[in-house]
This record gives structure tokens, sequence and C-alpha cells, in this order.
């Protein structure tokens, strides 16, 4: 839990980094925070690296007749991995965290780009060849509050919260068999599977509220439980020189309800390298969740940026 702690820390911190530090001073910062999330991690087994990007985008107009607003974002990302391999015993672990927001001249609001926290854990034990007797965990959530934005009978923008850190938050978990060629190939099969659907209840015990309206809960409650089948595959692959890709599919249908309505969680993660610090990232991710909304939702974030693998 002490590196888990120490990469939010990380990740806390420089989601304030101010869009004056100059590419110096945040390289620096970097390598001291690195360095002392890699010392907490030593031993024969053990098998670290990460990769934290900083994304930044600037507009400014002065009499431009073409037209334009002034704007200002920036997009923090950390991708870590700390697994343990030894005889026939692994545990992989992943952080994945991203924080992004807008700020243009003429809003009351900056508005979020990005917002992500997700953790994966799996651990086995083979049982033959490239199989392994597992167990799998995964949670995912957001850091800060969600609004839907309107107009009031002004003109003037309002906003509606609606979500918020752990609300909702999901956690998945149980236990299945794992088959892995090599660090860039897993899957992993869970055909007892629990996953947990947690919200504050706040949004459940309003007058009118309707069961399962907010993904899923049903009225003055703050859980939803699902018992059913949980696939993953992982896949990374070199596209070219100094461009990866890093592919991540999970899918789950509930036994207890509408087992035809399959959820699926798509990741993409490519990192084009310009030198040792520069590069172009491409992160997108769709999910289907018909108890959530019933259609797919689909976020993309791309830029030029400081780029620090670790």
């Amino acid at each position: 839990m002490r590196k888990i702690a120490l990469l939010l820390f990380v990740l806390a911190n420089f989601t304030f980094v101010q869009a004056q530090n100059t590419e110096k001073e945040l390289i620096q910062n970097t390598e001291k925070a690195v360095t002392k999330i890699n010392d907490t991690i030593e031993g024969e087994g053990w098998k670290t690296k990460g990769n934290l990007s900083l994304l930044l985008n600037q507009s400014s107009f002065n009499n431009w007749l073409a037209g334009g607003e002034d704007s200002f974002s920036g997009t923090l990302g950390i991708n870590y991995d700390f697994n343990y391999k030894k005889d026939d015993l692994t545990w992989d672990n992943k952080i994945l965290a991203s924080y992004g927001i807008l700020q243009t001249k003429n809003t009351d609001f900056g508005k979020k780009t990005d917002d992500r926290l997700e953790f994966n854990s799996i651990v086995g034990k083979r049982a033959f060849g490239e199989w392994y007797y597992s167990y799998f965990l995964n949670f995912r959530t957001q850091f800060t509050t969600g609004y839907i934005y309107d107009k009031d009978e002004n003109g003037k923008e309002i906003r509606t919260e609606n979500t918020k850190f752990m609300s909702p938050g999901y956690l998945t978990t149980g236990p299945g068999i794992y088959w892995s060629k090599d660090e860039n190939l897993k899957i992993n099969f869970a055909p007892l599977t629990s996953k947990f659907t947690f919200v504050d209840s706040a949004y459940t015990s309003g007058a009118g509220y309707v069961n399962g309206e907010y993904f899923g809960v049903e009225a003055n409650k703050s859980m939803r439980y699902e018992l059913g089948f949980y696939a993953a595959v992982y896949y990374k692959l070199a596209l070219m020189t100094n461009v990866t890709a890093e592919n991540s599919l999970n899918l789950y249908s509930n036994y207890l309800e509408d087992p035809q309505n399959v959820d699926i969680n798509y990741s993409l993660n490519i990192i084009m390298k310009v030198n040792k610090f520069l590069s172009a990232n491409l992160s997108f991710q769709a999910i289907y969740d018909d108890n959530a909304f019933r259609g797919f939702q689909t976020r993309e974030v791309f830029g030029l940026g400081v780029n620090f693998g670790f």
C-alpha cells in the first residue's frame, strides 16, 4: 500500500504544476519522485517499470480577426507496473492514473479533460505449462467531482454535480485461470467473479428516484452487487521504432441480471518517443455498461509533452 500511496501523492502534487514551470525544473522534480518510488520496491523476483507524462496545451489570441478563445489545458498521467515472479509464483500489479483540466477565458469553470484512477492486481500459481491458477482484483474510480453543464435562462453557464470520488467506484474480484506467454501478452478467465458498484447514497435517495437509475443502484442504497463471468486480455506491441501500443480489454457478464448485456472496457495507450524526455501520447478508452449509460462512453487524450520512463 505504501507504493500505491506514493504514486498517488506524486500525481496529486504534479496536477497543480503551473504552466510557467520550465522543462528542466519539471524533469528534476520528476526524477526525485520516481527515485523515491523505485526505492520502495527491492528484492529478488521484483521487476518495476513505469511511465509518467505531462501534456500541456496553451492558446492565446489578440485582435485575431479569424476568432478564437484563450485557453490552457494540461494532463498528467502515470502508468506504473510492479511485478513479482519466482519459481511457480507470479504477481502482476498495474496502476493507471490520469487527470486533466481545461480553462478558457470566457467560462466560469475549469472543465476536466481526463480523470481516471485504476488499480489491477493478479496473483498466479503455475498449474501446468504456461497456465496458472489465479486470483485477480480490479478497482477503478475518479479523483474529483464530475458535473453536467448547462445554461440558465439568462444564458449563463451553470453546472450540476453528477459524480465524484467513489461515486461510482468499482471493485471486481474473483478466482480463475491465467495464461501468460510473456510480459507482453496475458489472458485471464474468472468464471465466478464478484463485482461491487459503490455510490454515495445521496444520489439514490432523492424524491422521485427510480431504482437502478444511478449506475444500477436501488433507491436509498449505496452499493450494487453482481456475480458473473470475467475475461481480461492485455497485449503490448511495438508498432515501429520508438512507437509502442498497450491494449487492455475487460469483459464482464452478470449471471444475476441480463447476462446477455456484456460490460466492455477497452483501453489503448500509444507512446511515440521523440527523445528521452519528449513524446507524443495518445490515450483512448471505450466503456459499455448499460447500468451507467445505454451506449458507449469514450474518452481520448492526445498531445505532445514531457515523458519520463522508469
